[in-house]
């Protein structure tokens, strides 16, 4: 055996173990937070886009307690003045909601897969 040549293997047995382990598998996209803030009796932004396992992060900038009311009843969210609510998302579709207390605050949140 040459000098060096033992190095030589493993570096090669290395690469083609990391290249097989790594084939045909996928890794998750980490979740992501979407932030939402509620401020002047306005929702921004009106509309929003997140994937299902994302964390949306509802905050009110407000003196008014406020609401994030899903129309089709997936969540009624409470929103103290001048705090945070989150929220992880657990299915996918098109959600419009609003403020029970303020219902001219009005947004949409589109929810992929």
């Amino acid at each position: 055996m040459k000098p060096g040549g033992y190095f030589l293997i493993v570096a090669a047995s290395g690469l083609a173990l990391s290249s097989v382990a790594t084939l045909g598998l996928s890794v998750p996209a980490a979740a992501a937070t979407v932030q939402i803030t509620m401020r002047d009796l306005e929702i921004a932004p009106t509309a929003a886009e997140a994937k299902v396992g994302d964390t949306i992060e509802w905050v009110n900038k407000d003196i008014f307690v406020h609401t994030a009311t899903a129309r089709n009843g997936d969540w009624d969210v409470t929103l103290p003045p001048n705090k945070t609510v989150k929220l992880v998302l657990k299915k996918p579709g098109t959600i419009d909601y609003y403020c029970r207390f303020h219902p001219n605050m009005k947004a949409r949140l589109t929810i992929s897969p």
